[in-house]
């Protein structure tokens, strides 16, 4: 659960003495709070907490029994998981952004030494510890989006450099792992089947989400052997495999949700794939300008989907009885 971090680059050898950016990190021997806060890249936060809500929602249970875990997942989908997946990515990556981004907390030496590396560690130990607290599944939950967060920048993985692995690890801990996260913190058990499909369906869909954040360094990744879509499909049928990809998981969800008598969620999330498909024709004419846009305009519209379906589902499983 959690998300991964997107800027590029190889990792390299430590170097404990000398800040990234030439700066000799002797000179702070601890990181402010401030630098700390920003290796965690709070603007980061929202989309998986914004999942887990969704997992809240469709979990059927009442929200006044159950403020404590509430906030305590919503503690772990934000701060926690995805602050690891951050510091992680930027410990990794440090060297190239000596080069690209020297500002950055570990390269400008405001976060000197291996502290951004201890942050990452002490972070992940506290996010299992607030994972079993909420229960055996969230607690499973947090080691799998733990192992992807490290698995995504640290070699010998580096999951970020191949599009099709990077890309579904991201989209698994932006939507799928925040969704059942959210569901079994309230239900402390493992959420029915049907919240469970919902998280991967609309995990899939964010792989297409993904590769709209790839058209914006293809020269650059191409140099750095990173290996996006669009560098391995091309620019234009990458756009469309993405456009395809957000669309089909969406109409496997409106199927199901219609197919339950919840015609009314349904025809919702219909309408909001409506206005996706009117805005894919402009991506795919030109990707590398629209798709700021788009992720700005299409993605709020693939979101308010989820919201849509996690109250559908609540809705089943109350007249279910659970």
């Amino acid at each position: 659960m959690g998300s991964l971090g997107k800027s590029r680059g190889h990792a390299a050898e430590p170097s404990d003495l000398m800040g990234l950016a030439g700066e000799p990190t002797r000179a702070r021997r601890y990181p402010s709070p401030g630098a700390a806060l920003e290796l965690l890249k709070p603007v980061t936060w929202f989309a998986p907490m914004w999942a887990l809500g969704c997992g809240v929602v469709s979990a059927g249970v009442p929200f006044a029994e159950h403020w404590a875990s509430i906030l305590g997942s919503v503690l772990l989908a934000g701060p926690l998981v995805c602050g690891t997946s951050q510091a992680c990515n930027d410990w990794f990556d440090r060297h190239v952004d000596a080069i690209n981004e020297p500002d950055r907390p570990i390269p400008s030496g405001r976060v000197p030494g291996r502290w951004g590396l201890g942050i990452a560690i002490a972070w992940s130990a506290l996010s299992l510890a607030v994972g079993a607290a909420l229960g055996p599944w969230v607690f499973v939950a947090s080691v799998f989006g733990l192992a992807l967060a490290w698995a995504y920048s640290m070699p010998p993985f580096r999951l970020k450099l191949n599009g099709w692995w990077g890309n579904s690890a991201v989209g698994l801990c932006y939507e799928g792992l925040p969704w059942f996260t959210g569901a079994a913190a309230l239900t402390t058990q493992l959420p029915n089947w049907r919240i469970t499909t919902m998280a991967l369906l609309y995990s899939a869909g964010a792989f297409g989400i993904m590769v709209l954040n790839d058209f914006k360094a293809i020269e650059g990744d191409r140099e750095l052997g990173i290996r996006t879509l669009p560098v391995q499909l091309g620019v234009r049928p990458a756009a469309v495999f993405a456009c395809v990809v957000m669309a089909v998981p969406q109409l496997v969800v409106i199927g199901l949700l219609w197919r339950d008598g919840q015609t009314v969620h349904a025809a919702i999330v219909a309408g909001l794939l409506l206005a996706q498909g009117a805005m894919m024709p402009m991506l795919v004419k030109a990707p590398r300008k629209r798709a700021p846009l788009y992720n700005a305009t299409g993605t709020t519209f693939y979101v308010l989907g989820m919201l849509a379906s996690a109250f559908a589902i609540r809705d089943l499983l109350q007249g279910a009885g659970g």
